[in-house]
């Protein structure tokens, strides 16, 4: 596992990017998604074997190194959980705001 200090507060290190080690870090900080991970490897290992490609696989650990990235940081998931409740807001501003901030979460998180 890496990390980098310059996140503030991280609940973890950052994991590696391997099934493995995703699964670990998502056991510590979100354990109730186990069985939701469990399922969607077992998708994209189907995937890969049918469609005789790697694509699959790579998209699910991007997908879970992203939500695990967002879980073990405190500032991220505060951010991401606020853009989520806003993004049916009954002003339209607001709404686009938090799809907005949302967006920035995900990139924040993928691009680490």
């Amino acid at each position: 596992m890496s990390t980098r200090a310059d996140h503030g507060h991280e609940l973890i290190p950052r994991p590696e990017p391997t099934p493995e080690a995703l699964r670990a870090a998502l056991a510590v900080v979100a354990p109730g998604r186990l069985t939701e991970m469990q399922a969607g490897k077992d998708e994209a290992f189907a995937k890969a074997v049918q469609w005789q490609s790697l694509s699959p696989v790579r998209s699910w650990v991007l997908l879970w190194a992203r939500d695990i990235e967002i879980a073990r940081r405190p500032d991220l998931f505060t951010r991401y959980v606020r853009a989520q409740a806003d993004l049916e807001h009954k002003d339209p501003l607001i709404a686009e705001s938090a799809l907005r901030d949302l967006g920035a979460v995900l990139d924040e998180a993928m691009n680490v």
